[in-house]
């Protein structure tokens, strides 16, 4: 049987950094790639070889082309990208070591997608032939308009019995949290897999976990599945993910996650990790749990998958996860060695 597609809604955007840890006055060139957080799910979903479409806006010129191109590169579906508007976003990275915090700064305003219109979209035609259909609080945060957008690609969503996720990812760089409980509190209406961290459950729905404090790294497993459980019963969840990073420093994370689902709570192994490159973290989580839900994973299975490739994701540099599903299996299964495979 033909597996339905995976159709992701969201921004594009142009990533540079600096080489290797280096900080913005050190850096005499910047490393270019072209990412997103949407984008990071939909290419590491194709790796998978699962169906995944792209649904965006670029502008008609050279640097919307190249952030075309690296969808193409990775099998993604784009049939349905709206060209047009004036410009790609911007961010500019630069990745933090030991004590010293990664920085992001953001140059988005005005760009393509945030200006987008209603009628760029065609979500009949998108999602004549989706089984799922995701969305994150970032791209609800870019535009009046793209709140619009949003809600309708919610409603033909169900109208054709699609599948939605909604990851919160609350960036206050983009929006306040009084402004974001009000425009996402109503989406949530449509939303069947809700996935969250440590803070924005708090800061988009209101709704904080007990004996929890992100600063300090203490993590209270009994607090998140209670938010999980409260999540579920206000909203009419189907499945919570919250996933569990416990930052020892910028270069090593406690790295563990649950699933709630059926009134159970699920927790992955914990993985310390040495990350190379924490950006899209979240995102491969993301993807990792769609996938086993895609694959009718049983919710242990599910939320073991999920952690386990975003444990891969933050060894690989730039944002989007390039591990097969061989991979995390065999990490789940117990091979987490870093051995030469040859």
């Amino acid at each position: 049987m033909e597996k339905k597609k995976f159709v992701g809604f969201g921004e594009m955007m142009v990533r540079l950094a600096p080489a290797g840890v280096l900080r913005f006055p050190q850096a005499d060139s910047f490393t270019v790639n072209y990412t997103g957080a949407e984008g990071n799910m939909v290419i590491a979903l194709a790796y998978m070889g699962m169906p995944a479409e792209m649904v965006t806006k670029f502008p008609d010129n050279d640097i919307g082309r190249c952030a075309y191109r690296m969808l193409r590169k990775y099998d993604v579906m784009t049939d349905h990208i709206a060209w047009g508007g004036e410009r790609l976003g911007v961010y500019y990275l630069e990745r933090g070591a030991s004590q010293r915090p990664s920085k992001v700064i953001y140059d988005r305003k005005h760009s393509s997608i945030a200006e987008a219109v209603p009628e760029d979209f065609d979500w009949d035609a998108i999602f004549a032939d989706a089984g799922w259909f995701h969305f994150t609080g970032i791209t609800v945060a870019l535009s009046r308009n793209m709140q619009e957008i949003c809600r309708q690609a919610c409603v033909a969503a169900k109208k054709h019995g699609v599948k939605i996720s909604c990851d919160l990812n609350y960036r206050k760089n983009l929006w306040s949290t009084e402004e974001a409980k009000r425009v996402m509190t109503p989406l949530m209406e449509y939303v069947d897999v809700c996935i969250a961290n440590e803070e924005d459950s708090e800061k988009v729905l209101g709704i904080k976990a007990a004996d929890t404090d992100v600063t300090s790294g203490k993590l209270s497993l009994k607090g998140y599945s209670n938010l999980a459980a409260q999540l579920a019963d206000t909203f009419g969840f189907e499945k919570v993910a919250i996933t569990l990073r416990e930052s020892i420093s910028a270069s090593v994370n406690n790295w563990s996650a649950m699933l709630y689902a059926d009134g159970e709570t699920y927790v992955s192994k914990k993985y310390t990790m040495q990350i190379i490159d924490r950006v899209g973290g979240g995102d491969s989580f993301a993807s990792g749990l769609i996938y086993a839900c895609l694959n009718d994973f049983d919710n242990q299975k599910a939320v073991e998958f999920a952690a386990g490739a975003s444990c891969l994701k933050h060894s690989i540099e730039f944002d989007f996860n390039l591990s097969t599903v061989d991979e995390v299996m065999n990490l789940i299964n117990g091979d987490g060695s870093g051995r030469v495979q040859r």
